[in-house]
This record gives C-alpha cells, structure tokens and sequence, in this order.
C-alpha cells in the first residue's frame, strides 16, 4: 500500500490534470466527424453507419471493467489500458479510411470503434473516482467540473478537426490514435491519490469558483470561434493562433496547484487530513482521522479507518464483537459504504438507475440524430445546432453540480430533484421538436442540451452518496449503461424506424418534413413523464438520508450510536 503523508501532494494537481484526461474521454464525440467518409469510403448504407453509431454508445458507456479496476490498481494502469485501447481501435478505423489497408470487414471495424470509444471509460473511471476521493466534501462540484468538461470536449475536437486538420477525417483518426494516447501517458504522473484537508476551507471554495468561471470562459470562447469560423474563412495563422488560445484556457486550471506552490496558505490551523481512497494510508496514530466523514464511527470504539484494507477491518471487528462493543456485523446503510452487489438490491439503485436511463436514453436519442433532424426541418448546415447542444449540454453538467451542491448543503434537498425539474422540461422539449412551430428548433436544442447535461451531473454525486466512494467505480459505471440502452432502444429501434418508414413513404432514402420525427418525439415526451414519476418518489424516498448527511451545511456520516 502506497504511504501518503497528509498534505503532501494537494489533490488540485490532480484536478488540473484531470481536465486534459475528460477532454480526452470525450474522444466518442467524434463519430458525427468521420462517419460520412467511413460511409463513403467502406460503401456502407445508412443503416450500417447507424450500428455503427451503436457501437460507439456501447463502447464509450460499458465500464463495469473499468470500475471493477480502479480498486485494484492505481489511476495509471487504468490510464494507460484507456491508452492502448485508444491506439488499437482508432488505428484500425484509421487504416480504413485512409485505405491503407482495403476490405476491411465490417464486424471488424464495429469492433474497433467498440474498443476505441471504451477508452473512454477507462479514462473517466481513473480521473472520476480519483478526484471524488480526492475531494470527498464536494462531490457535487467535482462532478459537474469533470463531467462539464467532457461535455464541452465535442466543440474542443470541432475547432481542431476545423482549424487545424483541414476538416480531414484521415488526419481526426490518426490524431485519435496517437495524440490521445500521448496526453493522457503524459498526464497519468499527476493523476493519484492525495491528501486532502478536513473541514470546510473558503479557500478551497474560490479554488473551485475560478475552476468553474475558467472552464465558463473556455465554452463560450469555444462557441464563439465555432460560429465565426463557420461564417468567415480564417487564415491558417488565425486558425492556430486561436486553437492556442484555447489550450491555454484549458491549462487554466493548473494556477491554482501553481499558485499554492509559490504562495503557501498556513495550514498549521486545519484539521486532520481526509482520506481520499482506498490505497492510501496515513501511517500510525492517524489512522482514526478520517472516520467522522468517511465511515461512521461509535463513542465506545473507533474500528479503523476506511482506508485501512477489509481485513484488517474483520479483524477489528472480531476483536470488538468479542469484547461486547459491537453486537454484530450488519448490512450498509444508505450513506455507507456499498458492494455492488450489495448496492444492487436496493430499490433506490434501480430507482436512480431508470430515472437516469430514461432521462440519458431520450436525449442521447435526439443528439444521435441531430444533424438529420435539422436537414429534415430544413437546416442546410447544422455546425451551429450541434455547437449549441454542445455548449448547452456543458452548461447543464457544470450547472447541475453548482446548483445541486448550493441547495443540498442550504435546504438538504436531495440531488434528484433536480432530475426531476429537467425532465419535466424535457417533456416540453420534446412537444416543441414535435410542433416544428417555426423558430423552436434552436431554443428546443438549447433547453434539451441544458437537461441532458443535468442528468450526468446528478447521477454521479447521488450515486456515491447514496452507496458510498469505496466501490464507487463500478457503481457508476454501471449506472451509466442507461446510456446505451436508451441509444439502442430510443435511437437504434424507435428513431431509425420512423425515420425510414416516413423517408418510404416519399418514396426516398431521406426524409423531410416535420412526421420523419415526430411519433419519436412524441413517445420520448412519455418516457421524459414516465421519468418524471419516478424521480418524484426518488426524491420523497431520499428526503431523509440527505437530512442526515448534510444535516450541519457539509457531508458528514452519522454516529452509528444514532442510528
């Protein structure tokens, strides 16, 4: 077990370095870019590029792997599998659309595009799980931070593949390949277990403020020169002064590790450091520090820290139930920590599982078509509207997080409120794409990209709340397999089926017109009511648990004497 000493190694470092890993992770938002020159080049139908579109959703969101992993191995061995598999699977797609290598066969480059999107979550599995233990009292900020980013990463690949790579899918593919793999082998020295202070710290709060404003900054800075560059011919010197630009703003997180290396603040005043993972050890005498926020602990015996290893803790346990201390080993409550099996049993996780499923499931459906609801309703470049949800998706990531953070430590209300108030406006959303009232389509994409955001940055902060930061990694992941289902079913069946039956109707391989979409806006509408119930008695059901982890403004255990 790696030994830490507290305050060694401040967990932003590993945050700043985070930010260029989720930019990386984002790497499945690719596929809009390059599909038409795999269709054209492979000779595919639309049909096939559509399963192909499957299996980019499959391979970015299957994580169970990835989050069984982060609890056996530090952070860069699972940075550097998301790596290799970065590089085998775009190197693959690579070869074929740059015809190196011809009659490649199709389940071959399904299953590369499998392998390629699943770096992602190796990628966002490492830096995600790291940094919520890295920063167990915000999990919420975090949360939308990191997710934001990868939201926002579409419009980062955008300006590159626009500004820099000539708008050529060959040259996409091959800095897929080996740019990716390279930033993140780079970045995995930074991305490790750390020591954070306990207790609340105003500093910490503006540390996070300027994270925040600079990551704002970097999206509209984003959609700004997208929709410039779409309307003016830039020269090649423009085009990279501002593709600088923007790797600077990206960088910006790194002040604040910069500047409290030059600029020490006193630390003599905080309290015993918190335990972010369950590698780290904080060496003998301090091994009872991290107990009021991480495990729940008895006035009549300490059992050890969360950190220290499970048998340890059995033995521990033995000694205190043999003593009387203890009367019995019993399951966890929500609040504590979880095994995924444990976790699995539960009513609120598959509560939080179908809300989540359906909330992703519909707007992963709408932006999966996106481009082709837009020509249908009569938008000849869609650049823009895919800018839009981009930006609006990373609005309501970074937002969902400040918003549900603000008001579950004021009025303890629980995180899936707001999952709630989003899909209600889905519903509305989704009744505007379905009027093609004239002048809707751009708001409708705006609002829908806000709420599809807010699912991301709810889910993630509930899930470890609810069933703890121990065996985290595989929760999550898990619960993000309501990504692709809800692309398979929604997307796959439901969409593509109207859309062919109405493009049959005008006798065409494409359709127009509002009907080539409007009976799956229509049902996405239901299942945006449907999730709406459910998230109301999530929320009814959980009211309790967050009184009692945020009963005192900040995320603390209850005493297992009142329970």
């Amino acid at each position: 077990m790696a030994v830490l000493k507290a305050g060694s190694r401040p967990p932003w470092v590993g945050l700043g370095a985070a930010v260029w890993v989720q930019i990386s992770a984002g790497n499945a938002y690719n596929f809009p870019l390059y599909s038409s020159s795999l269709k054209s080049v492979m000779g595919f139908s639309q049909q096939q590029v559509t399963i192909l579109g499957v299996a980019n959703d499959i391979g970015e969101n299957m994580g169970i792997i990835p989050g069984i992993a982060c609890n056996k191995f530090p952070p860069w061995v699972i940075l550097s599998v998301g790596a290799c598999a970065c590089f085998l699977g775009y190197g693959v797609l690579w070869l074929a659309v740059s015809q190196t290598l011809t009659n490649l066969p199709y389940w071959l480059l399904w299953i590369a595009l499998c392998v390629a999107t699943n770096s992602s979550a190796w990628f966002g599995t490492a830096v995600l799980v790291t940094n919520m233990r890295n920063f167990p009292l915000s999990r919420g900020t975090v949360a939308g931070i990191l997710k934001g980013y990868v939201g926002i990463s579409a419009a980062v690949y955008t300006e590159v593949y626009s500004m820099v790579l000539s708008q050529s899918a060959s040259k996409l593919l091959m800095f897929l390949t080996i740019g990716i793999p390279i930033i993140c082998l780079a970045m995995m020295y930074f991305i490790r277990a750390c020591t954070p202070a306990s207790g609340e710290d105003s500093s910490e709060h503006v540390h996070f403020i300027f994270t925040q404003a600079a990551s704002l900054t970097l999206a509209i800075y984003l959609l700004t020169t997208t929709v410039i560059s779409d309307m003016v011919s830039l020269s090649n010197a423009i085009s990279y002064t501002l593709v600088a630009i923007m790797v600077i703003l990206l960088m910006s997180p790194l002040v604040i590790p910069i500047k409290m290396t030059f600029f020490p603040a006193n630390t003599k005043k905080l309290g015993p450091p918190v335990g972010s993972s369950d590698n780290l050890v904080l060496g003998e005498g301090d091994s009872n520090q991290t107990e009021p926020l991480l495990t729940p602990f008895s006035s009549a015996t300490n059992l050890g820290s969360f950190h220290e290893s499970e048998d340890a803790s059995d033995i521990e346990t033995l000694l205190a139930e043999g003593e009387g201390a203890v009367k019995k080993k019993r399951r966890p409550r929500r609040g504590e920590d979880f095994k995924f099996r444990e976790a699995f049993v539960k009513a609120d996780f598959w509560l939080l599982w179908l809300v989540y499923f359906l909330g992703v499931g519909s707007g992963v459906t709408v932006l999966n078509n996106l481009a082709q609801i837009g020509i249908a309703l009569g938008v000849d470049d869609t650049t823009i509207l895919l800018s839009l949800f981009s930006f609006c998706n990373f609005l309501g990531r970074l937002g969902g997080g400040v918003v549900s953070e603000h008001f579950v430590r004021l009025k303890t209300l629980p995180r899936t409120f707001w999952m709630t108030c989003s899909q209600i406006i889905m519903i509305i959303t989704f009744l505007l794409y379905a009027s093609a009232l004239s002048g809707t389509l751009y708001a409708a994409t705006a609002l829908l990209g806000i709420c599809y955001g807010v699912q991301f940055s709810i889910m993630v902060p509930t899930a470890s709340e609810l069933f703890g930061l121990k065996h985290f990694g595989i929760i999550f992941n898990f619960m993000q397999l309501g990504n692709p289902v809800g692309a398979l079913l929604f997307s796959g069946l439901l969409a593509g089926y109207v859309y062919d039956a109405e493009a049959a109707k005008q006798g065409g391989s494409s359709c127009l017109g509002a009907n080539c979409f409007r009976l799956t806006f229509l049902v996405l509408a239901g299942v945006c009511g449907l999730g709406t119930i459910l998230s109301i008695i999530l929320t009814i059901r959980l009211r309790s648990v967050y009184q009692m982890l945020y009963a005192g403004g900040s995320f603390r255990l209850p005493q297992s004497s009142n329970r």
